[in-house]
């Protein structure tokens, strides 16, 4: 029985980090045409930091993802190097994540347009 859990974990955890690795290469490359179509100045085109955005977020759904097969790959009679490991990825991709989604909600196109919209507001009074 414990046979058949370690590979059903280590299939679930390979599933997982090849589900990391398509949203990565989908985010790149959702940024790279719409890079190339900000380069070529199209009216409406996407800046560059929308370009930043909508990649972090993939990053960031990717690193919950790599944390999510992390934790399957140790769960199976872990030792404790194995849980020290997993603390340190942990502490890591979850500071990672942490500090991007702060970066998104910061630069959100919402707050970016209140934000000028109040110095438009200073600078007229």
């Amino acid at each position: 029985m414990e046979d058949t859990l370690r590979l059903f974990a280590s299939s679930s955890a390979l599933i997982l980090e090849t589900v990391v690795a398509l949203i990565v290469v989908y985010g790149a490359a959702e940024a790279l045409v719409r890079m190339a179509v900000r380069l070529t100045r199209r009216p409406n085109a996407w800046t560059r930091r929308q370009v930043w955005m909508q990649f972090a977020q993939w990053i960031v759904l990717a690193l919950e993802f790599a944390l999510g097969a992390d934790i399957i790959r140790t769960a199976i009679a872990p030792t404790w190097d194995d849980v020290g490991k997993l603390a340190a990825i942990a502490a890591i991709r979850t500071g990672l994540s942490f500090f991007l989604e702060r970066d998104i909600d910061e630069f959100a196109p919402e707050k970016e347009a209140m934000a000028a919209a109040a110095r438009a507001e200073e600078i007229r009074s």
